[in-house]
């Protein structure tokens, strides 16, 4: 006997419940396709990017700076030296020998001037004129010209044709060291030692011929040492200082002062002040000497009374002074040499100077 088992039956919610969660699932599966394809999709990808390298310089190739250059100390300012004055310029005056007006030794001695002017700096000019017959030539170096109240150093570099005042050799020339050249000297060491850059005057310095031919005539200018002068000279007598007398009469505007140095080399130096000279500038000369030390050479008692080169200026009325040493026994002598002349004194004069035009 066949036994046959009970069938269980749905309900129908049972059969709604299950369709719709197979649907739910197929819903959820299709998304999650779907979800995953679009995320795949979607997912960023890292950009890859190139390892960086090493800067490259833009900059052009510089080449190895150069070496600097040193700076070089500044020289020291120069200073009046009277050895160099002794060595140099007054042996070169006389290695031209006597230096008489219009003598060609003359000639060369103002050549050698201008020449040693130029090389320092110095702007140069000359006054050539006659004076009975003889050419003279003032040589007048100048410096800071418009810069201030004008002031002139003067010195003649002529000699004297007749040693009058030696006894033994009255006709014989003078060799002139001290009383020409010492003062020349003097002057063109302070046209190379001057320091231009601080100057608060113009500057001349002035070096005057046929200063030194006073007293004589034609007659004792012209003929030779031991001859007797003959009747057709001309026995009229030169003056002095011809030379600056004409700078005077020729000058563009009035000086401020004037100093001449004259006979100043002497070894046994003595200068006192000198009667005709302008009281006050003496006085200054006289304090930048004491200040330097040199009492005992500038001496501030009058003594002499002297014409001079700073004789046509005074009677102008301009301030002038003039440094002389006439306690000197060679004067107008043949013994007016180089033996007779010292360094220091060219020294003492140059830095009294220096200091008080600077």
């Amino acid at each position: 006997m066949k036994t046959r088992l009970p069938t269980r039956k749905f309900s129908t919610r049972f059969k709604t419940n299950v369709r719709a969660l197979h649907k739910c699932g197929a819903h959820i599966l299709l998304a999650f396709i779907f979800f995953a394809l679009g995320c795949g999709g979607c997912a960023s990808t890292p950009t890859p990017t190139v390892a960086p390298s090493a800067p490259t310089s833009t900059r052009a190739p510089q080449a190895a700076p150069a070496t600097p250059t040193p700076f070089l100390p500044t020289p020291a300012p120069l200073s009046f030296d009277g050895k160099h004055a002794y060595d140099e310029y007054l042996q070169a005056q006389m290695n031209f020998g006597i230096r008489p007006a219009g003598s060609v030794a003359v000639r060369k001695t103002g050549d050698y001037i201008i020449k040693q002017l130029k090389q320092n700096g110095w702007q140069v000019e000359t006054q050539e004129f006659e004076y009975r017959g003889v050419p003279i030539r003032n040589v007048i170096g100048k410096i800071g010209v418009g810069q201030g109240p004008l002031i002139i150093l003067g010195a003649h570099y002529d000699t004297r044709p007749r040693a009058d005042q030696d006894k033994a050799n009255p006709n014989a020339p003078v060799p002139g060291a001290n009383d020409g050249a010492s003062g020349v000297a003097v002057l063109l060491e302070l046209a190379r030692t001057l320091d231009k850059t601080n100057l608060k005057n113009e500057i001349w310095l002035a070096f005057f011929d046929a200063e030194d031919n006073g007293g004589l005539n034609a007659c004792a200018l012209r003929v030779a040492p031991q001859q007797k002068p003959t009747a057709l000279c001309d026995t009229n007598e030169w003056t002095w200082s011809i030379g600056a007398q004409h700078v005077a009469d020729n000058l563009p505007t009035k000086p401020a002062a004037v100093i001449v140095v004259d006979m100043i080399g002497d070894a046994q130096q003595d200068i006192y002040y000198e009667q005709n000279s302008d009281k006050a500038l003496q006085e200054q000369l006289w304090q930048s000497a004491a200040q330097l030390g040199y009492g005992q050479q500038f001496i501030p008692q009058y003594k002499w009374s002297m014409s001079d080169d700073h004789t046509p200026f005074l009677q102008k009325g301009i301030r002038a002074a003039d440094l002389i040493d006439f306690d000197y026994p060679y004067w107008h002598t043949t013994q007016d040499t180089a033996d007779k002349v010292s360094a220091e004194s060219l020294e003492r004069v140059g830095r009294v100077l220096e200091r008080w035009v600077e």
